[in-house]
C-alpha cells in the first residue's frame, strides 16, 4: 500500500476525518492545502447513485463552467468548406480533414479537444484506436459532433468540461485552479452539480448525488455537504 510523504500528511491533518464541510468552508480549506510550485488543478469527485453497468445509467455529458478551468485548450476541428472557415474564425487551433488524419496516424497529438462535423465522422473513425483510448473521440453527447462548429469551439475555449461516470459510479471533473478565488471555484462546482442533476437517468432510484469531494492536484480530499450543493444547484 502506497504511503504518503510528510508534506501530504501535514496537509491532511488540516482536514477533519469523516466531516462534511459547508461549501464555502470546504473551498477555503481546499485552497489552503495547495502547496505545489505550479498552479494546481482543483478537482471534484462526485459519487452518483447509478449503476454504470446499465446503458441507461451511463451518465455522460458536458458543461461550460462559468469561470472556465484556468487552462487554455488546443482544439482540432475536422471540417471542410464553409464549416472549416467557421471553425478557424471561432478560434480553432487546427482545422482540416484527411491531412490531419495522416498527421495523427504519424504520431502527432498536439491538441486536447477534437470537434467534427457529422459528415467527417467516416474519416475520423479511422482514428478510433488512437483517439478513443485518450478520450479524444468526438461524440454527439458532449457536443463535439455538430454542424455548429463555431459554438463548439467557443464553448471549449470558454471552459467546457466533459464528464462521464466511471465504473465505480464516480464523476471526476476539474472546477478550476488553485490560483482561483473562492467565488469562482464555488460557482464552477455548483454549475457542475447542476449539469449532473439535469443528466440524472429516470431509472436512477434513491439518492442521486451521494457525495462530493474537492481536492487540489497534490492535496488531500475535502468532503462537501452534498445537500447544500444540491440545493444551490437546484
Amino acid at each position: 500500500m502506497a504511503r504518503h510523504g510528510k508534506r501530504y500528511r501535514s496537509l491532511k491533518e488540516k482536514v477533519e476525518a469523516g466531516r462534511r464541510y459547508g461549501l464555502d468552508e470546504a473551498v477555503e480549506l481546499v485552497l489552503a492545502t495547495k502547496s505545489a510550485k505550479f498552479d494546481e488543478s482543483v478537482d471534484a469527485a462526485v459519487v452518483l447513485g447509478v449503476d454504470p453497468r446499465k446503458a441507461d445509467q451511463n451518465v455522460r455529458g458536458a458543461v461550460v463552467l462559468p469561470h472556465g478551468t484556468g487552462r487554455q485548450q488546443r482544439v482540432l476541428v475536422f471540417a471542410k468548406g464553409d464549416k472549416a472557415r467557421e471553425a478557424e474564425e471561432a478560434g480553432a487551433d487546427y482545422v482540416g480533414a484527411e491531412d490531419l488524419v495522416e498527421k495523427i496516424q504519424g504520431g502527432w497529438l498536439d491538441f486536447e479537444k477534437v470537434v467534427a462535423t457529422p459528415d467527417m465522422m467516416g474519416v475520423v473513425g479511422r482514428l478510433g484506436k488512437i483517439l478513443g483510448p485518450r478520450g479524444l473521440m468526438p461524440n454527439a453527447k458532449t457536443g463535439t459532433v455538430t454542424m455548429d462548429v463555431a459554438k463548439a469551439v467557443q464553448d471549449i475555449k470558454a471552459g467546457k468540461v466533459d464528464y462521464r461516470v466511471d465504473k465505480a459510479g464516480v464523476v471526476h471533473a476539474p472546477v478550476g485552479r488553485a490560483s482561483f478565488d473562492k467565488e469562482r471555484i464555488r460557482a464552477n462546482l455548483v454549475a457542475l452539480i447542476d449539469a449532473l442533476q439535469r443528466a440524472k437517468p429516470s431509472t436512477s432510484k434513491g439518492t442521486y448525488i451521494k457525495s462530493v469531494t474537492l481536492s487540489t492536484t497534490m492535496g488531500p480530499g475535502v468532503k462537501v455537504d452534498p445537500t447544500e450543493v444540491r440545493n444551490l444547484a437546484a
